[in-house]
C-alpha cells in the first residue's frame, strides 16, 4: 500500500511537472510596458539624456557659486653673476643660487554680469523640462512601436487559431468522404478535393507560424528579452469611451508633447534672448587671496632672504562700452530667433490639429469596419454551418462547402484585421492628444 502511494504521488509530480513546462507564460500588455519601460534601448538612453539636463540645471552649472583656486609653485637658478654697486665697487659671485617659493588660495566671485548669469539659469531649467518632454516623446513612441508588434502577434495568434479549427474541420470533411466513398455514396473526385483543400489549409497553418515566431522574435527585440522566449498573448481589446476620447481631444492643444516643446522652445530663446542683452549692462566681481612667497638670494641681492604672508582683496567694474559691433548683431539674431520659434509654433499648431483630425477620423473608420466585420463573421459562420448540413444531407457539393468555409476563414482573419487596426487607431489618436501614458491598456 505505501508502494502504491509514492507510485501515485511520483506520477502525480511528473504530470504537475510537465504541466507547468506546456503552459507557456501570458505576456499581458501591463508586462510589456513594465519590460519595455525597464529595457528598452531608446528609453535608456532618453533616461539618461534627461539626466544630463538635470546635472545641467543644477547650481553647478548656474555660474552663481564663486570658484576657488590653489596655486603653489617653486623656482630654483644657479647662475655666474657680477654685481656693481652704487660706489662703483664690483663684486662678482660664480655659481650664485638663488631659490623662491610661493603658495595661495585664490577667490573670484562674480556679483553681478548684467542679468546674463540670472537668464541663462532660467533657460537651463526650461532646457530640462524641454528634455523631460523629449524622453516622454521617446517612450510614446516606443509604446506606440511595441504595440504594433504587440497587436501583430495577437492577430497572428488568432489567425493560427482559425487556420487551426479550419484544418481540423478539412480533415472530418476527408474522413467523411472516405468513408462515403467506400460505400459509394461519392466519387473520388470528392476524395481528392479534401485532400487538396487539407494541403491548402496545412500550409497555410505553417506558414502563419512562421510569422507568428518571427513576429515574436521582433517583439523580443522592443523588450530586450531573449530573441527565441516564446509566450502567449493577451488578445483582449477594449476601447476607450467616447466621451473620455472627446474629452481628450477638446484637450489636445494643453498636452499633445510636440506643441509642449514648441513652447518650450519659445521660452529658451526667451531667455537667451535677454542673456544677449546682458552685455550692455557692467559687470561686478569681487577677488580675494591667501598667500605665501619666500626667498633666499644670493650675495650679489640686496637681501639674503624674503618671506611674506597676508591676505589680498579687491573688486573690479567691467563695462564693454562698445566691442565694434558684435553684441548689438548677437542681440538682434536672438530677438530673430524668438520670432522664428513663434512661427514654428504656428505651423506645428496647424500640423497637429491636421494629424488630430486624420487620426480622429481614421479611428471612427476603422470602429465602424470593425463593427461590420464583426458581424461579417456571424452571417459567414451561420453560412458555413448551414452549408455543412446540407453537405451531409447531400444537396451541395464539396465546392460549395469549400467556399463557404474559405469565406468564414476570410471573415474570421479580416475581423482580427480590423479589430487591431481599430486599437492601433485609437492609440495614435491618444497620443496626439497627450494622454497615451494616462489611460489604461
Amino acid at each position: 500500500m505505501k508502494n502504491m502511494t509514492i507510485k501515485y504521488l511520483f506520477l502525480g509530480l511528473v504530470c504537475c511537472f510537465y504541466h507547468q513546462v506546456g503552459a507557456q507564460e501570458l505576456l499581458s500588455k501591463e508586462e510589456a510596458i513594465k519590460l519595455t519601460l525597464q529595457n528598452n534601448f531608446g528609453i535608456q538612453i532618453a533616461n539618461n539624456e534627461l539626466l544630463v539636463a538635470k546635472n545641467n540645471s543644477g547650481i553647478l552649472n548656474s555660474g552663481y557659486l564663486p570658484s576657488l583656486t590653489g596655486i603653489a609653485g617653486g623656482q630654483y637658478a644657479i647662475e655666474d653673476q657680477t654685481a656693481t654697486f652704487q660706489d662703483g665697487t664690483a663684486r662678482e659671485v660664480l655659481g650664485a643660487e638663488t631659490d623662491r617659493y610661493n603658495a595661495s588660495l585664490n577667490l573670484d566671485f562674480l556679483l553681478f554680469d548684467g542679468l546674463g548669469r540670472h537668464y541663462n539659469y532660467k533657460s537651463l531649467k526650461e532646457q530640462y523640462n524641454l528634455s523631460e518632454l523629449e524622453a516622454r516623446e521617446s517612450i510614446e513612441i516606443t509604446l506606440l512601436q511595441l504595440f504594433s508588434v504587440y497587436f501583430e502577434v495577437a492577430r497572428l495568434s488568432e489567425n493560427l487559431t482559425v487556420l487551426q479549427e479550419t484544418l481540423e474541420n478539412t480533415k472530418e470533411r476527408l474522413t467523411r468522404a472516405e468513408y462515403q466513398f467506400e460505400y459509394g455514396q461519392n466519387t473520388r473526385l470528392e476524395v481528392l478535393n479534401a485532400k487538396v483543400d487539407i494541403t491548402t489549409d496545412s500550409v497555410n497553418v505553417m506558414n502563419t507560424r512562421q510569422a507568428l515566431l518571427n513576429a515574436k522574435r521582433d517583439l523580443n527585440v522592443v523588450l530586450n528579452n531573449e530573441l527565441e522566449r516564446d509566450f502567449e498573448i493577451d488578445t483582449v481589446v477594449t476601447f476607450v469611451n467616447l466621451l473620455a476620447m472627446e474629452t481628450y481631444i477638446s484637450e489636445a492643444q494643453e498636452n499633445n508633447v510636440t506643441l509642449l516643446q514648441a513652447n518650450q522652445n519659445i521660452l529658451i530663446s526667451d531667455y537667451d534672448r535677454k542673456a544677449s542683452n546682458s552685455v550692455f549692462l557692467p559687470s561686478l566681481g569681487l577677488t580675494g587671496s591667501y598667500g605665501w612667497n619666500e626667498g633666499n638670494f644670493p650675495a650679489t641681492n640686496f637681501l639674503s632672504s624674503n618671506t611674506s604672508t597676508g591676505f589680498n582683496a579687491g573688486i573690479n567694474l567691467t563695462w564693454n562700452l562698445f566691442d565694434g559691433g558684435r553684441n548689438i548683431v548677437n542681440s538682434k539674431n536672438a530677438k530673430i530667433r524668438v520670432e522664428n520659434q513663434n512661427l514654428i509654433k504656428q505651423q506645428v499648431t496647424l500640423e497637429v490639429n491636421r494629424n488630430i483630425s486624420n487620426a480622429r477620423g481614421n479611428y471612427d473608420n476603422r470602429k465602424k469596419i470593425y463593427d461590420l466585420q464583426r458581424q461579417n463573421v456571424e452571417t459567414a459562420k451561420g453560412n458555413f454551418e448551414r452549408s455543412d448540413e446540407r453537405y451531409k444531407l447531400g444537396q451541395i457539393s464539396s465546392l460549395e462547402l469549400r467556399q463557404a468555409q474559405i469565406n468564414l476563414l476570410n471573415a474570421q482573419t479580416n475581423k482580427n484585421l480590423a479589430k487591431y487596426e481599430a486599437k492601433l487607431a485609437e492609440l495614435e489618436l491618444l497620443q496626439l492628444t497627450g494622454k497615451l501614458l494616462d489611460v489604461a491598456f
